[in-house]
């Protein structure tokens, strides 16, 4: 939804009025019908209001809380369904039972609410749709999948296995670059704390030398100067940097697109890599798993995308669908994406034309699967160089800093 500034002239007065709405025309209807005698001048596009972009991010926020559910006890629960299920118990005393024994209070309520939807006539998967944002797209095509087979054990567990590869790997990562980042931080703080402690014991030996300073020493009293006089404002404007950043890529999607973009360009060393190996694995292995379960391909195209949460990457992969529309093969569909490598379009169109896309979809996801895992094994040893780079230059900073003006200081006292 967009807001506009709609201008117009009512009784011989002319006025505004802020309208949301999907389009220009849209809004233009809304004045028309609210004030049926106006004449309409022109619709604007402007920014929502401030207490309305207020109470979206307020909103965000209180969603985004509620919706912290841990993969772990999603994964607990939908285990749980596929047992007592497969066991032939009845799914809204499962659910009941389920509901009762989860510690996660938003699981809780949400077993409980899907268990008296379905004690009202709703299906499993009509109640389950109120809480896609908490289980994602892939849950709510699995849950279909087992209704539709009758088979609701099945389907939850090749859910719960799905989920649990997911997490396996966003775990992996987060391994892999906790030490680099702790690494980083202790440096950061080391240096912040030498020129704090140390630069000032020799500003005053500097300041007596009445001569230009090498470059090195310059900026080690510029950011003494700084951290000294505006540390907490520099912190305060960083922390609202980064504030800003985050509240625009959740409220902005040209914002969110623009940043995606950034994050799997070249720039982005390691990490692009990372973002992309991580992305087409989790997508292949929901698309591969939902035809192999008997997913239409289009339908499993539409969910495995739903689960790319980098736009760039979504966009480029939705024009799949859409080009098997037009008439296209799956593999002449993949390969006009220019994300997958030729080998792998081979397997597919192989997969295609044997009757065995969902093998090669398989193969295709322990290719994408390996590349990650061997990215994520041999992080160290990329990024230490990249370290060893970082530190040596604060060191070199720090040394020249203080040592090159004692050297001039040394070459004037000498006799001539």
């Amino acid at each position: 939804m967009k807001y506009f500034n709609v201008t117009m002239i009512q009784k011989g007065k002319k006025s505004q009025e802020l309208v949301k709405a999907i389009d220009r025309m849209a809004a233009i209807a809304q004045i028309k019908d609210k004030f049926s005698s106006a004449i309409v001048i022109r619709a604007d596009e402007t920014q929502p209001p401030l207490e309305e972009t207020i109470k979206n991010l307020l909103a965000g926020l209180k969603k985004g809380a509620k919706a912290s559910i841990p993969a772990d006890a999603k994964i607990s629960a939908i285990r749980q369904i596929s047992v007592m299920t497969d066991a032939g118990i009845p799914i809204n005393d499962t659910l009941r039972d389920v509901a009762e024994n989860t510690t996660n209070k938003s699981l809780k309520e949400i077993f409980f609410s899907m268990n008296n939807d379905i004690n009202a006539g709703s299906s499993m998967s009509d109640s389950m749709k109120k809480y896609a944002y908490e289980f994602g797209h892939v849950a709510l095509a699995m849950t279909e999948l087992g209704e539709r087979t009758g088979n609701i054990a099945q389907s939850y567990k090749k859910l719960a296995d799905i989920l649990e590869n997911i997490r396996d790997n966003v775990k992996k990562f987060k391994k892999a670059m906790r030490s680099p980042m702790i690494t980083l931080g202790a440096m950061g703080i080391a240096f912040t704390i030498l020129i704090m402690v140390v630069v000032p014991k020799f500003k005053d030996i500097f300041e007596q030398l009445h001569t230009d300073l090498p470059t090195p020493t310059v900026i080690l009293l510029d950011l003494e100067y700084a951290f000294s006089n505006y540390g907490l404002y520099i912190l305060a404007v960083l922390f609202l940097i980064v504030t800003a950043i985050k509240f625009a890529y959740k409220t902005s999607r040209d914002f969110r697109y623009k940043m995606d973009t950034l994050m799997i360009s070249p720039y982005f060393y390691l990490i692009n890599k990372a973002i992309f190996l991580s992305t087409m694995h989790q997508y292949n292995l929901v698309f591969g798993e939902l035809v192999k379960a008997g997913v239409p391909v289009n339908e499993a195209l539409e969910t495995g995308v739903g689960m790319v949460s980098n736009l760039a990457l979504k966009d480029n992969l939705m024009t799949v669908n859409a080009n098997i529309g037009r008439g296209m093969s799956l593999a002449e569909a993949f390969q006009l994406t220019g994300l997958y490598e030729n080998m792998l379009l081979q397997m597919i169109k192989a997969g295609e034309a044997g009757g065995q896309l969902d093998a090669m979809l398989d193969k295709v996801t322990e290719y994408y699967d390996m590349r990650f895992r061997e990215l994520i094994d041999n992080l160290s040893a990329y990024i230490e160089p990249i370290m060893m780079i970082f530190i040596t230059g604060l060191v070199l900073l720090m040394a020249l800093g203080i040592f090159m003006p004692m050297w001039d200081l040394g070459q004037a006292a000498k006799p001539h």
